[in-house]
């Protein structure tokens, strides 16, 4: 008999990959700003971003572009915020440390998507707060207070 692993299960791999990625990807905007600064660190990692998502696309002769205009306009700053949030992490990781910078920055996510969704904030199925929400939301912040604290 085989054995179907659920889509949950899938879908909790897949963000997993993209935390640990996201811990990879932060260490090494450290380096690059010590090196050449946050400016210039920022422009290299979305320009190989850029230019492997191109090679990737052309392969797949043109991915779907032209129904670019069918996503609501607020979707299209997608990409600016790409810039600050990787501006921002390659800037505190080497000064605040890896573990600290990536805990103030998932402790905010969580935060900004409770209300995101509590709202139904751009585009979100809206998600009412409730005692088990806000209970992890205080447990995030012991979190961060713990790892943080010198």
């Amino acid at each position: 008999m085989e054995r179907r692993v659920s889509s949950f299960t899938v879908l909790a791999v897949i963000a997993a990959v993209a935390g640990i990625a996201m811990a990879m990807q932060a260490q090494l905007m450290g380096h690059l700003d010590k090196s050449v600064g946050t400016i210039e660190s920022v422009f290299l990692t979305y320009g190989v971003g850029a230019a492997i998502i191109g090679a990737i696309m052309l392969a797949m002769r043109g991915g779907n572009l032209a129904e670019w205009q069918a996503a609501p306009w607020y979707a299209h700053t997608a990409g600016v915020l790409g810039l600050i949030i990787v501006g921002c992490i390659g800037y505190a990781t080497p000064r605040l440390g890896l573990a600290v910078t990536l805990t103030i920055a998932v402790a905010a996510q969580f935060m900004i998507a409770a209300i995101v969704h509590h709202f139904g904030l751009l585009g979100a199925d809206p998600e009412p707060m409730d005692l088990s929400r806000l209970g992890g939301m205080a447990a995030v912040l012991i979190g961060v207070w713990l790892i943080v604290r010198q």
